[in-house]
């Protein structure tokens, strides 16, 4: 940074089980090793010895290591931007571990390894939510006694955030634009899927709820449902652990075709002639279709729709099915360019189409690292003078 140059890329995997593994990329070599991880601070250790390696790191000490960025996945309604972490940051993590008991536990465990390796380094908070903070009341309310908000904060908070900023910022390098005279659609699709209405740079809904159930149908979830469903199926023996798994591991792609959650899993079976596959895949794209359109209906002007993820990025079939009968609202896709652009970046619009249609390849990483960078050295200008070239 800033030259946004990535040096590598690593995974630890399997903590806590009999066998581990860490992992590097670099463009100096490859490093790997299989070896029994017990918790996140061995995992850390790891973490250091490769970035150190001799031969095949991409240090050559901590010390050249000038900030440390953490995805954490709910801000609450503390935070609408990241966040230099202080202990008053970790408590707002603690406080919500309620609204995200899956992930920010583990968010926490990730922050506290760090700072015990890096201890005179400054970390970053990137929330999921802080990008959707920015939505009216009238997006996030639901139409439930307003004392479950006052009480127990339940609203429609959103999620992908991250990758919703990054690949707008990207759409607006496309286009040429600026943000405050721009708006824009985006649909990050994968296993996960979310769609986002972005006025001037800022979210003003988002599909995604009180928790990423909500929303848009998904690779295992089941997205948007008559809520009296749940009581149907409790009244009939389900257990409320059993609803839960149903809602979030058994539904969307998967339970509709019985077949997978994977989007080429499906395109193939449905090129076979599958009628299950086939009628997933139009499920999954009306869904998209609607939240489009009423999105369209409420940022009244839309200068560009974007695909991100697996899916919206690589699901060229999918692109078309979501844009089709999407005319009348001024979305005209050229299909052939769509076919070429394939799953590079790019726009995937008839030139005389009044909406843009973008392909963007999102980078949640390189977005953490630009807030990183952005709230480290606008703290300390000295030391953006002294180095211009740091490691996050």
């Amino acid at each position: 940074m800033p030259r946004r140059t990535s040096l590598g890329r690593g995974m630890v995997e399997r903590i806590g089980e009999l066998k581990g593994r860490i992992s590097q990329k670099t463009p100096r070599s490859d490093y790997a090793r299989e070896v029994q991880v017990p918790h996140h601070k061995a995992a850390m250790e790891l973490v250091r010895e490769a970035l150190t390696d001799p031969e095949k790191g991409v240090v050559s000490d901590l010390g050249e290591i000038a900030g440390v960025g953490h995805r954490v996945v709910h801000g609450g309604e503390q935070y609408a931007s990241s966040v230099i972490i202080d202990e008053s940051v970790v408590a707002a993590i603690e406080k919500n571990v309620e609204l995200a008991p899956l992930h920010n536990p583990p968010n926490l465990i990730g922050i506290k390894e760090a700072q015990a390796v890096l201890p005179a380094v400054r970390q970053v908070a990137v929330f999921d939510t802080s990008f959707h903070q920015t939505m009216p009341p009238a997006a996030f309310l639901y139409g439930l006694p307003y004392e479950l908000y006052e009480k127990y904060k339940i609203r429609r908070y959103g999620f992908h955030g991250t990758s919703h900023r990054y690949v707008a910022g990207r759409a607006m390098e496309f286009l040429r634009r600026e943000p405050l005279n721009t708006n824009v659609i985006t649909c990050h699709l994968g296993n996960g899927a979310s769609v986002t209405a972005i006025e001037h740079g800022r979210s003003i809904d988002t599909s995604m709820g009180f928790t990423p159930l909500e929303g848009l149908m998904m690779g295992t979830r089941s997205g948007d449902i008559d809520p009296a469903i749940i009581d149907f199926l409790t009244r009939r023996g389900y257990s409320a652990p059993e609803v839960n798994s149903l809602l979030n591991k058994k539904s969307g792609l998967l339970g509709l075709s019985g077949i997978s959650n994977d989007l080429r899993d499906l395109e193939d079976e449905a090129a076979r002639g599958n009628p299950r596959a086939q009628q997933a895949l139009e499920v999954y794209a009306y869904r998209v279709r609607k939240y489009v359109g009423a999105y369209v209906a409420n940022l009244v002007k839309v200068d560009a729709l974007v695909f991100t993820g697996g899916i919206g990025q690589n699901g060229v079939k999918m692109r078309e099915r979501i844009c089709h009968r999407l005319e009348n609202l001024g979305i005209f896709m050229d299909y052939g360019l769509n076919a070429s652009v394939a799953s590079s970046e790019g726009i995937v619009s008839a030139p005389f189409s009044p909406i843009a249609i973008l392909v963007v390849q999102t980078n949640e990483e390189l977005q953490i690292a630009m807030d990183t960078y952005d709230l480290i050295f606008g703290a300390d200008a000295s030391y953006r003078r002294r180095k211009s070239d740091v490691t996050l």
